[in-house]
């Protein structure tokens, strides 16, 4: 359990505590996730409670497909989640084994290209409850396997906070900002160790500069990208021989672009999630991303 208390203001008034009640039926839990899942956890839902056949005997309480095209499977508590860990695997076993299933599945909800584009090279497995024994918080940090314990809070006056109880090494991890080195993969080979450091460089920079926007960032590493994230990404890093490419998920509209700079990839193809486009190749251009990538922080 954490302390959190939380207050509402009022002002030229005495603070006023808000009380924290429980969730008296999962389902309802369920239910305003299933309605909110892009906003609460960057995924978008494949399908509600889906029978996994004879041999599995179960059913997933949600199935989705996050912003970088991998599989998700929700599982919900009310109260405290024991036993959770074991309980994701087993679905996870059932998901690997019906690919093509899921795949249907996602066609049907999401699209042909959406069914296209699934990466399966390390799907989510998320619980959100009430809270979590150390057993759980320790066997999570164990696995290979991308998971995730979200804890809730609901307060009266409709109010819920999720927070982030513990993840394993591949879901991703808060890091604080980085005063050494920087070692990153470039997807395109460089044309000299000059332009390969100097691309270091940047990518040094822009990464100290997503890290230090908050305790929440997580930091993970794609195949074609670098993804900062809280619940869903709100940036994604690629390199290139002279520079980087970072992508928003900022509406295009309501940025001044700025042509070699900035650019509208709204229906072109593109590796990193988000609609704005921004080049960097310079110390300056990083300057001039930093307010781009704040406002994308604090947006998502």
């Amino acid at each position: 359990m954490t302390d959190l208390r939380v207050f509402r203001q009022r002002p030229a008034s005495s603070a006023v505590e808000l009380r924290q009640v429980g969730v008296t039926v999962e389902r309802d839990l369920q239910r305003f996730v299933e309605a909110n899942m892009d906003a609460v956890l960057g995924v978008r839902l494949v399908a509600s409670e889906y029978p996994t056949g004879n041999v599995h005997r179960g059913r997933p309480d949600s199935l989705g497909l996050d912003a970088d095209g991998r599989p998700v499977i929700v599982e919900y508590k009310r109260g405290r989640a024991d036993g959770v860990v074991a309980q994701l695997l087993f679905y996870l076993d059932w998901l690997v084994d019906h690919r093509a299933e899921f795949e249907q599945l996602v066609a049907t909800r999401l699209g042909e290209q959406a069914a296209r584009n699934i990466d399966w090279s390390s799907p989510r497995l998320i619980c959100v409850a009430a809270d979590f024994g150390r057993y759980e918080a320790h066997a999570v940090r164990q696995l290979s396997h991308s998971v995730e314990l979200l804890r809730f809070r609901a307060y009266d006056d409709d109010l819920l906070v999720i927070e982030s109880a513990a993840s394993s090494p591949s879901a991703g991890t808060a890091r604080p900002v980085r005063t050494g080195p920087v070692t990153t993969r470039t997807t395109e080979p460089s044309g000299s160790p000059v332009a390969q450091q100097s691309v270091k460089d940047l990518f040094a920079q822009v990464h100290s500069a997503a890290a230090a926007l908050g305790s929440d960032v997580r930091v993970e590493l794609r195949k074609h990208y670098t993804a900062y994230r809280r619940t869903r990404n709100f940036a994604c890093v690629r390199t290139q021989r002279s520079g980087l490419l970072m992508y928003l998920p900022l509406d295009p509209g309501s940025v001044p672009l700025a042509a070699g700079f900035t650019r509208d990839v709204r229906g072109v193809g593109h590796l990193g999630t988000g609609d704005l486009e921004v080049r960097i190749t310079s110390a300056g251009d990083v300057r001039r991303a930093v307010p781009l990538l704040e406002r994308s922080y604090q947006e998502v």
